[in-house]
């Protein structure tokens, strides 16, 4: 068997196939635009095709680059994360869920990201389809806060972001979940795409 056959093969492959490796009581509605990062139930991975399994590691650092640095390529930032402010610092923990693809062309990932005091949810994202999506990105914390967005999606074929404002993080009483729904613009859905459950907490 050629080894360097193999390896160049894999090459292709990867470099053809986008990879995506990379609270308030009650309902808070504000509008996000991609690329931009605000002032600062259960997730789960839905419609589409599933990529590898979600990631929960470090983020700011190298751990930012495995789980997001693929989709975003050369559009990172230098401390790793796209569209990055003061508010980001230095290291996080991000628990993203896995790549979904729609039959129609959108690629998402979603993540539940930690820094300091504060809690936000990001979704990753790639509209292929065309035409504009339409997104909303819920940011599910304990005792029932929701932080919520809409992402106005742009039909093209660069990937970009939507985020909810950051929030101080509350502790003690559960855990936090993203999940983003992209729908056409006569509504239809097209793909949810869901952040892992984190890792369980110690005493």
């Amino acid at each position: 068997m050629n080894f360097r056959m193999i390896a160049l093969a894999s090459t292709v492959v990867l470099a053809v196939v986008l990879p995506l490796a990379v609270a308030s009581a009650g309902p808070v509605v504000r509008r996000a635009e991609p690329g931009r990062s605000p002032a600062g139930g259960t997730g789960r991975g839905g419609s589409g095709a599933a990529g590898p399994s979600g990631a929960y590691a470090p983020y700011g650092g190298s751990g930012e680059k495995a789980v997001a640095g693929d989709v975003l390529g050369s559009r990172l930032s230098s401390d790793g994360l796209m569209g990055a402010g003061p508010d980001d610092g230095d290291r996080g923990i991000a628990r993203c869920g896995p790549e979904l693809t729609a039959p129609e062309g959108v690629e998402a990932q979603t993540c539940v990201l930690e820094q300091a005091n504060d809690t936000w949810a990001r979704t990753y994202y790639r509209n292929a389809t065309g035409t504009p999506l339409t997104g909303v990105l819920t940011l599910m914390g304990p005792a029932g806060r929701t932080v919520q967005v809409n992402c106005g999606m742009a039909a093209t074929d660069d990937p970009d972001m939507c985020e909810t404002p950051h929030e101080p993080t509350v502790r003690g009483h559960g855990s936090y979940a993203a999940v983003a729904e992209i729908a056409s613009a006569d509504g239809k859905l097209l793909l949810r795409s869901g952040s892992n459950s984190p890792e369980p907490e110690e005493d």
